[in-house]
């Protein structure tokens, strides 16, 4: 079932980027600050987006309780797959063959990593030296590219803010584990005389945040890959480093899972670039040129 949850967990995450980022660009020109939280928070689309993050995050919750970290956080790639076919049916947007390629080999290839590299292991309740290590070093990487992606084109900023949202969501993931581990021994009541929840709550609360920020400054085609492909990477290693996760001692194998991996990485990369460059459904293009071709 850790798979199972998983998926869903990627398809509920494409749902929330898609609407969001929909309703963020349907939203009128001179939109800004308060003005454009008030228009969103008005918007259906937008709304709905937040009921699928909080499905995506209940089962990336059931999926990382029993399953391993850099299982789990690999899986929910599939994102972009998920959200290339909620744009090909629902916007009706017409989708490219090398696209459709781009995603079959980025489902492949993280099939044969997952299989050859046979993640495993892992103490559900690591050691508070390992979490201050690790948890200093994250959030010191990720506000120093907040701090680099502060001012500048607008693509290099969404790129560095896009991975410093990855760095973050990979950090809310050890701190999902942790939780639900906390959950299952002390209750619903004694989970909150622990720290994780709160941890959970402070850094998931940034993560968004900062992701939402991301999505509003740049080109998608930058931000969402590196959106999807940091958190995983950033996954694998918090995983080895604070739960003490491992993987196959053959090495041919983790050579083999290696090169998959990065197979993955390229082929997100030429699906994210390759993909519609907007949200727009035809319709809407065809209505914004009209005026221009009028003219």
């Amino acid at each position: 079932m850790t798979i199972v949850y998983a998926l869903l967990a990627g398809l509920g995450n494409a749902l929330n980027v898609v609407t969001q980022h929909v309703a963020s660009i349907d939203s009128p020109k001179k939109a800004t600050g308060w003005r454009l939280v008030g228009y969103l928070f008005h918007s259906p689309l937008w709304l709905f987006g937040w009921i699928a993050l909080a499905a995506a995050f209940l089962f990336q919750a059931l999926a990382l309780h029993d399953g391993q970290l850099s299982v789990v956080q690999p899986l929910l790639v599939t994102e972009l797959v998920f959200a290339l076919v909620l744009r090909r049916v629902w916007i009706n947007q017409p989708i490219r063959s090398v696209t459709w390629w781009a995603a079959a080999v980025t489902c492949a290839s993280l099939g044969v990593f997952l299989v050859a590299a046979e993640p495993q292991g892992g103490n559900p309740v690591p050691a508070s030296h390992a979490w201050l290590s690790a948890g200093t070093a994250t959030v010191g990487a990720a506000a120093a590219l907040v701090l680099l992606g502060s001012r500048g084109h607008p693509a290099r900023r969404a790129a560095l803010l896009a991975t410093a949202s990855g760095v973050l969501w990979a950090l809310v993931a050890t701190f999902i584990k942790t939780t639900t581990e906390t959950l299952t021994q002390f209750g619903a009541a004694g989970m909150f005389t622990h720290w994780p929840v709160y941890a959970l709550a402070v850094s998931g609360a940034a993560a968004e945040t900062l992701q939402q920020a991301t999505l509003h400054v740049g080109p998608l085609s930058v931000s969402q890959p590196l959106l999807v492909i940091v958190d995983p990477i950033m996954s694998i290693a918090l995983s080895v480093w604070i739960f003490g996760e491992y993987f196959t001692a053959d090495a041919t194998l983790l050579a083999l899972g290696s090169a998959a991996f990065a197979v993955m990485c390229g082929a997100v990369a030429v699906l994210t670039r390759t993909a519609p460059a907007t949200m727009s459904a035809p319709a809407r293009l065809s209505q914004a040129q009209a005026p221009s071709q009028a003219g």
